[in-house]
């Protein structure tokens, strides 16, 4: 089901273990660590150490809560597309933008640690996109993006994709003003992904199996990485296409197409 972005409402639990090296540019809301001690472990050895976080996610919210409304007062649609590198969300992007920008205004933020080689993929198929360079940052945050659509000049009812850095742990924990959440995964990665990284998949709205053309020379069963992503997440939606063949790429048009439609007021 295409969620009307105007009335859905897409806070995730954030709660999350975090405490993995994340360092931040000057691009990203400051990672701010409180350390706290467990006052009822009277052995040193004992003690344990919290890491508290909270303070960064309730920043990245109150960003992403202004990116929500201005896209609702533009009634533009807008979609985080998380996967692994190379999993082909920018050549899903691509055939996307080919087969409906002549239908629908279609805009782009495109997130990578270092260089603009996607952004400049996407410009030259004459949409507006915008590039963010984490640097050392994992995920985009609603901070960088709130920036980024300063440079963008919307257009009312349109749709605007935004392509996370390459990573299946931390975009999903950011949410960053998007209506649905897309997790892009490519038969070459193996069926076990989904319970590897389960939080992508069981914060996502959509999976796009991608890839669909290499599966005669793969070892690997499509129904059983499928059987794996609803294990996490029963209520996701899944497109199978490959980018290479065109294959399943009409019924992820329908569903763009649909949710542009329905964001219109």
């Amino acid at each position: 089901m295409c969620q009307n972005h105007s009335h859905h409402d897409h806070n995730h639990d954030h709660s999350h273990d975090h405490n993995h090296a994340h360092p931040h540019n000057d691009h990203s809301v400051s990672d701010n660590t409180d350390v706290i001690t467990d006052p009822t472990k009277t052995n040193e050895s004992d003690r344990r150490i919290i890491f508290s976080k909270t303070n960064v996610l309730q920043e990245n919210d109150i960003f992403s809560e202004r990116i929500k409304g201005y896209l609702d007062a533009h009634n533009v649609f807008s979609l985080n597309i998380m996967s692994s590198p190379g999993a082909g969300k920018t050549t899903i992007l691509e055939n996307t933008i080919k087969h409906l920008s002549d239908k629908i205004d279609i805009s782009v933020i495109e997130g990578d640690q270092y260089t603009d080689n996607d952004a400049n993929r996407i410009k030259s198929l004459n949409v507006q996109a915008v590039q963010i360079n984490t640097g050392n940052g994992c995920h985009l945050e609603s901070f960088s993006v709130y920036n980024a659509l300063k440079k963008i000049k919307l257009q009312n009812s349109g749709i605007l994709f935004i392509e996370n850095v390459g990573n299946l742990v931390c975009p999903a924990m950011f949410n960053i003003g998007e209506d649905v959440k897309v997790v892009v995964i490519s038969t070459t990665e193996g069926v076990d992904k989904p319970l590897k990284y389960p939080a992508v998949f069981a914060l996502s709205d959509i999976c796009i199996i991608n890839k669909t053309d290499l599966l005669p020379y793969l070892n690997i069963d499509i129904n059983e990485l499928e059987s794996n992503i609803r294990k996490i997440n029963s209520n996701i939606k899944i497109f199978k296409v490959s980018c290479t063949k065109e294959d399943g790429l009409d019924k992820w048009y329908e569903y763009i197409t649909k949710c542009q439609k329905s964001s219109v007021i």
